[in-house]
């Protein structure tokens, strides 16, 4: 059958899927989020292997391939040895494969340790992606007497020096195993029924699209939905969503007579859409916020890296390093735009130098404008915890920061091409239908947050003509979010 153990979540989470991935691979589509986490997932399972001391890595490759047949050959080898720790120790049944993170020999058997780079160690999907693993062991003749799974610590501060045993945490999780290990053999019978018929399986649309993960092919099953459909809905929850398809309820002219739709926002995006109607403004909105606007007034943008393993001292897993921002300005009513920006060296923690600049470019009590606050007032008072000599002018730019996503989440401007979406990346081109300045799509190299998150780490290995244009593309990126504050607040002021 040639299943693999990514194979069987994928079957567990929806056959379709698997099947889709074979016979359609084309039409799976893989966002940057999505990479990231598969790149996470690898750093942080290298990092794992010294999880007990000593350790084998059976992995091999032949013509840059992963070489399965040479690795289970040296799991065999290592066992018979009795080496206590193998990683990717592999093992075949019957056309099952797997490679166990670590598996460790104990006094009358096998411990499986499987590693993931989540925080969460409570996810039915993990159970069983262990659960599969112990099948094929178990059939291999391998007495497998512990399962366990290995997650991040996200309480974990880096001193300096990676404490690997502090980093992860170790949880027993034979329990949800032993649940999912009685569906192993229907799950490979849906497989081995999925993999052998060219025929796309009959299987609609329901909550395993979204549950564990989104899924990759959801464009393709969702394609003969209408456009825009109850999916696209503001804030509606999947399970809500699902709730109306199932009812036969997907059109934004069945939801306007449905009148279980209650949210104002939901409600106005629907007749907007259905109506052609033109632009919504609420001036008594929209004049509360610019009154709140005085000079000097800054645009703030971040951009930051969140890498799974922490590199700086005082850091946390996952935690969001800002490492660039852009600051657009203007001095007094009438005033020209000026721009300052700062970008850190890849490599280098760049808080202390952003910190720096940033008290030196944004002076005490002026007013500040970011879009969605929250993130940039996140960020100011982790800096400030941080450093602490710099903390109350740090503090001060956080206090005087106003929110520009405020007018338009309180209702005070719409328009149908904005879909229900307030994000700057909605609002920006529905303000500005067509202006190649402000289309992020000309921009070279980086053209949203999860490519500049992806783009800055790497800049330490590239040569020098590439790091110059990666940092001359992270630079135009950031610039870019917060002109587009700038046109978005003139044009609230009629300009």
């Amino acid at each position: 059958m040639n299943l693999s153990k990514s194979k069987y979540t994928t079957t567990w989470q929806c056959p379709k899927a698997l099947w889709m991935k074979k016979y359609k691979p084309e039409e799976l589509l893989i966002d940057e989020n999505i990479k990231a986490r598969m790149a996470a997932g690898n750093e942080v399972g290298d990092l794992a292997m010294s999880l007990f001391g000593d350790y084998i890595d059976v992995t091999e490759y032949k013509d840059d391939k992963i070489d399965l047949n040479r690795m289970i050959e040296k799991t065999n080898e290592e066992m018979k040895k009795g080496t206590q720790n193998i990683c990717e120790a592999s093992f075949l049944y019957n056309g099952l494969y797997c490679a166990v993170d670590i598996l460790r020999k104990e006094e009358d058997g096998y411990s499986i340790y499987e590693v993931k780079s989540s925080t969460h160690d409570d996810k039915d999907v993990y159970f069983a992606d262990i659960a599969y693993q112990k099948y094929v062991l178990e059939h291999c003749g391998i007495s497998v007497i512990n399962t366990y799974l290995v997650v991040i610590n996200n309480e974990y501060v880096y001193d300096g020096t990676l404490k690997v045993n502090e980093l992860f945490r170790i949880t027993d999780v034979k329990e949800g195993v032993e649940d999912q290990y009685l569906n192993v053999e229907m799950n490979l019978k849906t497989a081995k029924k999925i993999l052998q018929s060219d025929t796309e399986p009959d299987i609609d649309l329901d909550l395993h699209c979204n549950k564990p993960y989104r899924c990759g092919f959801w464009k393709y099953c969702s394609r003969n939905l209408s456009n825009p459909s109850v999916f696209n809905l503001y804030r509606i929850k999947f399970k809500d969503a699902i709730s109306f398809y199932k009812e036969g309820i997907t059109s934004y002219d069945q939801l306007e007579a449905d009148s279980r739709i209650k949210n104002l926002t939901q409600l106005k995006q629907i007749d907007y859409e259905l109506h052609d109607k033109g632009i919504y403004t609420d001036k008594a909105v929209i004049s509360e916020f610019l009154d709140q606007c005085t000079y000097p007034l800054y645009f703030l943008d971040f951009e930051t890296e969140q890498p799974v393993i922490p590199k700086y001292i005082g850091t946390k897993p996952y935690q969001q390093i800002p490492f660039q921002y852009s600051l657009h300005y203007i001095e007094k009513e009438g005033g020209e735009l000026k721009h300052k920006e700062f970008l850190g060296i890849s490599g280098q923690d760049p808080r202390r130098a952003l910190a720096e600049q940033l008290c030196e470019d944004i002076p005490y009590d002026v007013c500040t404008m970011a879009y969605n606050k929250m993130f940039e007032c996140g960020r100011i008072k982790e800096l400030a915890k941080s450093f602490p000599d710099l903390a109350d002018h740090l503090l001060n730019i956080e206090r005087n920061i106003i929110d520009l996503l405020d007018p338009f989440r309180q209702g005070g401007y719409y328009c149908k091409a904005m879909g229900g979406s307030f994000s700057i990346k909605s609002v920006l081109p529905a303000m500005f239908p067509n202006d190649p300045e402000l289309d992020y799509h000309n921009l070279e190299g980086v053209h949203n947050g999860g490519e500049a998150m992806s783009v800055y780490p790497k800049i330490q290995y590239m040569d020098e003509d590439e790091q110059k244009i990666a940092r001359h593309n992270l630079l135009k990126y950031c610039e870019l979010d917060t002109y587009a504050m700038v046109k978005v607040w003139r044009a609230l002021r009629g300009e």
